[in-house]
């Protein structure tokens, strides 16, 4: 049957379209002028010294790493319970993902566990903010300073929320951003990297480019116009001026989608907390701007999906944990908080432009299903 309701989706329209038109205009459809006033407008919105737009927040992960120096037999502690992006990244410059559990009521990566997993051989702590709910940054830095490691966050799930006042983005050493078409705000596909160190800003600038120094838009700039050097590897992983059109419009929007995705989420916690068999997550909503709304419905989860989707309300499950899948089996170990938490997680529909009829039929069918 045809879904009625949606999990997520994205808020476009007129403006975001007009803005496409302006690039198609213009005849410079890739990185361009727009893509760096798109970067300007990310810096000050996030308090942010560099910021380096991209194609996908996957190239933001993997760029990160790669112009960190992180390479073959380099130790990164992730959790498992992200999705498959963040740890196809790490795999991607040759690094080991170490798996680590996380929080129960949060599930976000557990510090504690964090310590435990430190060897000689680790480099970076990969965060994931789970939902749009801040990690424990303070403890995870002090770990990080003790044994001189590098935190590059993904905050694929962390657009617009703060951690003791400083936009998520200011926090760590580097801080990765997805902008696909579900994520707080799009540009159909996109991402960034945002980090204060202007050495490896500079090493990631012409790596998001094939390694040269100096791209498109600037060449056509000097004297000699066809000339370009290759310093370093590098991919082709810069933004497009059509994409970073969409996300110039999107931004302006953020503080809008994000309020209104409070308000659903806490109208949605109001309501599950007078119900049995259901468990939300724990989330400051002052301080999360929310990304996804997800549950706890213990062992009636895939019951409570094919519930829901009979009355015409999708639903999903962020995530099935990496060390599950057949690909990352070699890099397992024991993990019973997500082990036991992902079989019972739910995530329910959050987006801009839902209705009240919309939130209402969520919240009576998870309390018809309970009754």
């Amino acid at each position: 049957m045809t879904i009625k309701i949606p999990v997520s989706r994205p808020s476009i329209g007129e403006e975001e379209l007009d803005a496409v038109k302006s690039v198609f205009e213009s005849g410079w459809l890739g990185l361009g002028s727009v893509v760096y006033d798109f970067e300007n407008a990310l810096k000050e919105y996030l308090g942010a010294k560099n910021v380096i737009a991209v194609n996908t927040g996957t190239s933001a992960l993997h760029i990160a790493l790669d112009g960190a120096g992180i390479g073959k037999g380099d130790e990164v502690i992730v959790p498992s319970l992200t999705f498959a992006a963040t740890i196809q990244a790490i795999i991607a410059v040759g690094a080991v993902p170490v798996f680590c559990d996380i929080e129960a009521n949060t599930l976000n990566i557990d510090t504690a566990e964090v310590k435990r997993r430190i060897t000689s051989k680790t480099k970076v702590i990969m965060p994931v903010h789970y939902c749009g709910n801040p990690c424990d940054m303070e403890s995870l830095t002090a770990i990080a300073q003790e044994h001189n490691l590098t935190i590059i966050e993904d905050a694929a799930h962390g657009f617009g929320s703060t951690y003791k006042g400083a936009k998520i983005g200011s926090v760590g050493d580097i801080t990765c951003f997805s902008f696909d078409p579900i994520k707080t705000i799009t540009c159909g596909e996109g991402g960034a990297v945002v980090l204060n160190n202007n050495e490896i800003a500079e090493e990631i600038r012409r790596k998001r480019i094939l390694g040269i120094d100096k791209d498109s838009w600037y060449r056509y700039k000097n004297e000699k116009l066809w000339f370009y050097e290759v310093t370093t590897r590098g991919y082709r992983y810069h933004m497009s001026n059509i994409s970073a059109a969409i996300g110039l419009v999107q931004l302006k929007k953020v503080d809008t989608f994000i309020e209104k995705k409070r308000a659903i989420s806490r109208r949605y916690d109001e309501a599950f907390a007078k119900m049995g068999g259901i468990k939300t997550l724990d989330i400051d909503y002052r301080d999360t701007a929310p990304f996804t709304y997800i549950v706890r419905a213990g062992e009636r989860r895939d019951e409570l999906m094919e519930y829901m989707a009979a009355k015409g309300i999708d639903t999903g499950v962020h995530y099935i944990p990496n060390h599950i899948h057949p690909l990352f089996k070699e890099y397992a170990s024991s993990l019973p908080v997500t082990e036991k938490v992902w079989r019972e997680i739910i995530t329910l529909p959050l987006y801009y432009d839902m209705s009240e009829k919309d939130i209402d039929k969520v919240i009576e069918g998870i309390a018809q299903f309970f009754s």
